[in-house]
């Protein structure tokens, strides 16, 4: 090779050398600013601070950036970037999907084990195995149990009067078409009906896919958080005592064991009443709940005694004449039951899935028509690929400790070219959720061997593969288009130069909470609602649909946010977010004129843009440059150059002109309760128009953009 000092590690020999092979060079690195709000914004998905780029520019020993790669990589935000990658595979959402959809309280449990096991670089096969097959583990921990809600996050419809055979049939075979494409790279759901037209995989190989997920049952467990279980513990026996006291003076055991009758009587025997007949499918909108029904009272556990009695009292006014509703007092009895709820400790629960005890039979679907059953199959691995034997013992484990092992040379080379994608804005195999024969070969097939091959010798450290890929000489180099490779590689497919991306839908909020000084850092924990714009409701449920949260808690980051999967998040939507419906493998990137309203109009924003004023105030002197170079540093990693900063004074003044002319405007843009406003002592007109100027800087292109 010409150029081999430019080589820093093994990859860039094998970018370098294609390079040549065309006769091309690669671009010089990018200056230190650029790289090191580059490198932050991709590891941690955050900006870096002032007093980082100053650090990192003053830092003039080898190793500088290294040592700047491994202090991001040890931030707790390292999993909240990636995390939010992941949730995308995982097709993770809030809610069910489908009308009327209802909200998954706990479906966030999900969403932390995933941060925290990126934040402690789970091997990637032990993150495969745990998610898939976590409850088959001897031992399993609860954490374990917890990664299998990967499972749960698929769509579900718990409409009454749905066909819960076919709503079963369509989950499993959503989870078989998850596991395909995020784990082999190959879109299967095309043998769901017949023969797949393209690649090698056959309509049986779907169903012996489809049959090690078709004897997992959904459950929801325990899953307290630190400081949960001691104070939870030390008041349940006075919560017991008290809610079995509120059970016995509404006479539930009696009216239950009634209404169970009844159920069951309705569930056997469809069409003899049509109050019970409704009331017994609004009550199996889920299968479980069926499933424990039908149990004898002597068989259920605690929490399904519990559940049901729960149902039973909810569920009363739909099988019962309003009179004898009335005269049950269960209105007042679940009101009572929520406040005494509400008055003690609760533990954190999740969704999870078990193993059956009756392993279900598994058949291959006709045309994909689940009542149209043909051949019997077994589970087993397709076809096309080095294969597991098929077995009816064989179970989600067994194809887990497949999917990572050496005889299937698909997973790890899924995934090193999806950290590829988002470190370069496409992977080595562009087509990154089809790498089957509709795919696009490899641009660098040998750096995409030497990738796998080293992810899985290395132990398969996620965090050494994304610090492998971000210190080589090919992640460093200028994003800057030069005019012979704008001309003969447009898309960047050689890599003569880094890419310029904008940043993913919840990192345009979050940069713009860390440029205000707004954002709350704490990692983990529940899901937030921030504000949204007015008349932004469900066509279903609207009343308290969206209860805003308060305090620090609505300045959190964009991973956080509540995704309702009918209404989602505007802003999320604006700027391309997945509608989590199904996995999603590599965002759209759009530039609409919508970005830019909701940049300059949504609540969120003008709230930073505040917060980004006074930070400015109180950090600088009195000095429209200073306190400018102090904004753009902020926003920007770097200083304002001379036509800027004259630009901006002029607009600045132009602002504060008119902000004279019309003082009605300024507490609207620039309140004087702001917390600091009087240690200010400034004109209130003056701390209005620099919202104007944080307004503008937040919209710019190249803050919502990574160079």
């Amino acid at each position: 090779m010409r150029n081999q000092p430019w080589v820093r590690n093994a990859l860039d020999a094998f970018v370098l050398s294609r390079l040549e092979a065309e006769d091309l060079e690669p671009s010089a690195e990018a200056d230190s600013r650029t790289l090191i709000r580059r490198v932050s914004l991709d590891l941690i998905g955050l900006p870096p601070t002032p007093r980082e780029v100053a650090a990192f520019l003053a830092d003039n020993r080898p190793g500088a950036y290294e040592r700047s790669v491994d202090r991001l990589l040890a931030s707790p935000h390292f999993g909240e970037r990636w995390g939010r990658h992941w949730l995308d595979l995982a097709r993770y959402g809030d809610s069910d999907g489908y009308s009327p959809d209802h909200v998954r309280p706990y479906a966030w449990r999900y969403r932390q084990w995933v941060v925290n096991a990126l934040n402690g670089d789970l091997p990637f096969d032990q993150f495969t195995i745990e998610q898939l097959a976590g409850d088959l583990l001897p031992s399993a921990t609860v954490e374990q149990r917890v990664a299998t809600g990967f499972y749960r996050n698929g769509i579900t419809n718990r409409e009454a009067g749905v066909d819960l055979q076919l709503m079963r049939f369509d989950e499993v075979a959503d989870r078989t078409n998850t596991v395909g494409e995020t784990w082999l790279g190959l879109s299967v759901a095309c043998a769901q009906c017949h023969d797949h037209k393209y690649d090698p995989i056959s309509q049986k190989d779907f169903y012996q896919l489809f049959a090690y997920f078709n004897s997992a049952e959904d459950i929801e467990i325990d899953a307290p958080l630190a400081g949960e279980m001691k104070p939870y513990l030390q008041t349940r026996s006075e919560y017991e005592q008290r809610r079995a006291a509120l059970l016995e003076e509404y006479r539930v055991s009696d009216l239950q064991a009634e209404w169970e009758e009844k159920m069951l009587e309705a569930g056997a025997y469809p069409g003899r009443d049509a109050r019970w007949d409704f009331a017994w499918t609004q009550f199996g909108v889920d299968d479980f709940n069926h499933k424990i029904i039908r149990l004898a009272p002597s068989r259920r556990t605690k929490r399904q005694r519990d559940f049901l009695t729960d149902r039973f009292i909810a569920r009363y006014s739909q099988a019962v004449n309003g009179e004898k509703y009335a005269s049950s007092g269960f209105n007042q009895l679940s009101r009572k039951l929520g406040e005494l709820e509400a008055e003690f400790p609760r533990l954190t629960q999740a969704q999870a899935v078990v193993q059956s005890s009756t392993p279900a039979e598994t058949y291959v679907a006709i045309r994909g028509d689940y009542k149209n059953k043909g051949i019997a199959v077994q589970p087993a691995t397709p076809a096309v690929l080095p294969t597991t034997p098929g077995s009816d013992s064989a179970s989600r484990l067994d194809l887990t400790r497949w999917l990572v092992s050496d005889k299937n040379p698909l997973t790890a080379r899924v995934f090193v070219n999806r950290i590829w994608q988002e470190l370069f804005g496409h992977g080595l195999v562009v087509t990154s959720s089809d790498l089957g024969t509709q795919g696009q070969l490899p641009s660098h097939p040998e750096l995409l061997d030497e990738l796998a091959f080293d992810f899985r010798a290395g132990g398969w450290s996620v965090k050494k593969l994304i610090r492998r890929i971000v210190t080589s000489a090919t992640y460093r180099q200028s994003s800057r288009i030069r005019p012979e490779l704008l001309s003969r590689d447009p898309d960047n497919i050689l890599l003569a130069r880094q890419a310029r991306l904008r940043l993913p839908a919840e990192l345009v909020r979050d940069v713009t909470l860390a440029a205000s000084g707004l954002l709350n850092p704490a990692v983990g924990g529940p899901t937030i609602r921030p504000p949204i714009p007015p008349g932004l409701t469900p066509a279903r449920n609207p009343e308290g649909w969206w209860p805003e949260s308060q305090g620090s808690d609505r300045y959190r980051r964009g991973i956080y946010i509540h995704f309702q999967r009918l209404t989602p998040y505007p802003q999320l939507m604006n700027f391309d977010a997945p509608d989590s419906m199904q996995t999603c493998g590599r965002r759209e990137t759009s530039n609409t004129p919508l970005q830019a309203l909701n940049l300059l109009n949504d609540p969120v924003f003008l709230e930073a843009a505040r917060g980004l004023a006074r930070r400015v105030l109180h950090e600088s002197e009195a000095d429209f440059q200073e306190q400018l170079t102090r904004a753009f540093e902020v926003c920007l990693s770097r200083p304002p150059s001379t036509a800027e900063v004259q630009h901006i004074h002029q607009y600045f003044q132009q602002r504060l002109r008119m902000l004279k002319q019309h003082p009605e405007q300024t507490p609207s843009l620039f309140p004087v309760q702001l917390a600091g406003v009087d240690s200010l002592r400034v004109d209130p007109a003056q701390a209005a128009a620099w919202v104007g100027v944080g307004r503008l800087l937040l919209n710019l292109d190249e803050f919502i953009c990574r160079e």
